[in-house]
C-alpha cells in the first residue's frame, strides 16, 4: 500500500443499548463487554442504556438514538432469541430504512465454531435507519465478544479494506 492510500482511523459516537428484564449497570456484562471494546478500539460511547423486553420501549430509546444526528451506529444486546419475551429483531426491523442481512449471516457462520448448531437459535439482525446502523446482537457476554471481535471491529474501521460500513455514511442519504 503506498504513502496516499493509508487511511486514518475514524472515530465513531457508538450508542450501546443491553435488553433485559432482570439487568442493571452492575451485572450488564453484555453492555461492558461492548462499551470496552469500542472504547479501546477508539470509538466514542454516545450514550448507554438498559431497557425491558419491551417492543415499545426499545422502539422509544433506538428512535431517539436514529434522530440523533450524533449517533452513527447502535449496538443492541439481549432479546434476540427465540423466547416469548425476546422482541428485539421485532422492535428494529420496522425501524430500518434498509436491512444489512450479511451481518447475521455472518455471525451465526463465525458463532458455529464457538456454540456449534446452537447459533440457529440466534435472530441477530443489523440495518440502516436515516443513515445510523443498527446491529442487534445476542445478550451473552460471548456473543458480544464475537459479534464486536470477528464482524464490527472490521466493518466500524474505515481503515478495512477492500471496504467498510464507515466510508458508505456519506452516502446512506442520498437517493
Amino acid at each position: 500500500m503506498s504513502e496516499n492510500e493509508k487511511r486514518e482511523f475514524i472515530p465513531l459516537n457508538i450508542a450501546v443499548l443491553t435488553i433485559s428484564d432482570s439487568r442493571t449497570e452492575e451485572t450488564d456484562t453484555s453492555g461492558k463487554v461492548l462499551t470496552q471494546r469500542l472504547t479501546s478500539a477508539g470509538h466514542r460511547l454516545a450514550e448507554k442504556l438498559i431497557v425491558p423486553d419491551s417492543i415499545y420501549k426499545i422502539r422509544a430509546v433506538v428512535s431517539s438514538w436514529i434522530a440523533d444526528a450524533d449517533v452513527h451506529a447502535i449496538i443492541t444486546t439481549g432479546g434476540t432469541g427465540v423466547t416469548g419475551r425476546d422482541g428485539t429483531p421485532e422492535a428494529i426491523a420496522p425501524l430500518l430504512d434498509k436491512e444489512i442481512e450479511g451481518f447475521g449471516e455472518i455471525f451465526r457462520a463465525v458463532s458455529y465454531d464457538q456454540i456449534k448448531t446452537s447459533t440457529l437459535q440466534s435472530r441477530a439482525l443489523a440495518g440502516v435507519a436515516n443513515g445510523t446502523y443498527i446491529f442487534c446482537v445476542p445478550g451473552s457476554s460471548g456473543a458480544c465478544k464475537t459479534a464486536w471481535d470477528e464482524v464490527l471491529v472490521h466493518q466500524l474501521d474505515y481503515r478495512t479494506r477492500p471496504c467498510n460500513l464507515v466510508e458508505l455514511l456519506p452516502r446512506l442519504l442520498e437517493s
